[in-house]
C-alpha cells in the first residue's frame, strides 16, 4: 500500500472500528496529521513516501497512537520505536 492511498477506511479497519460515522469523521485529520508528521520527519514528498511500503504501516500505527491517545506528544521519549526507526531509515533532512 501506498501513503498516497490510504483511505479513512483504510485506518478505521486497521483500528477496527465500526464505519459509523461519528468515529469515522475523526479519522481525516488524525491520517492528514500522521502523513504530516511523516512528511515533516523525513523530508521526503508524498510520492517519495510512496516509494517504501514500510512507511504505510508507519502511518497507520500513528493514526492508532494518535486515535488511542487523543493527545499530541510533546516529550520525544513518548514517539512509538517502530514509526521512529521507520522514518529515520528514509529521513532525508538530518538537522
Amino acid at each position: 500500500m501506498k501513503v498516497s492511498e490510504i483511505t479513512i477506511q483504510d485506518v478505521a479497519r486497521y483500528l477496527r472500528i465500526d464505519d459509523d460515522a461519528d468515529e469515522t469523521t475523526a479519522l481525516q485529520p488524525i491520517l492528514d496529521a500522521a502523513i504530516d508528521y511523516v512528511k515533516a520527519t523525513t523530508a521526503l514528498t508524498i510520492e517519495e513516501l510512496d516509494e517504501h511500503s514500510d512507511i504505510a504501516v508507519a502511518v497507520m500505527v500513528l493514526c492508532q497512537d494518535m486515535y488511542d491517545n487523543r493527545a499530541m506528544y510533546v516529550d520525544k521519549g513518548n514517539a512509538n520505536r517502530v514509526v521512529t526507526a521507520i522514518l529515520h531509515m528514509h529521513r532525508q533532512n538530518f538537522v
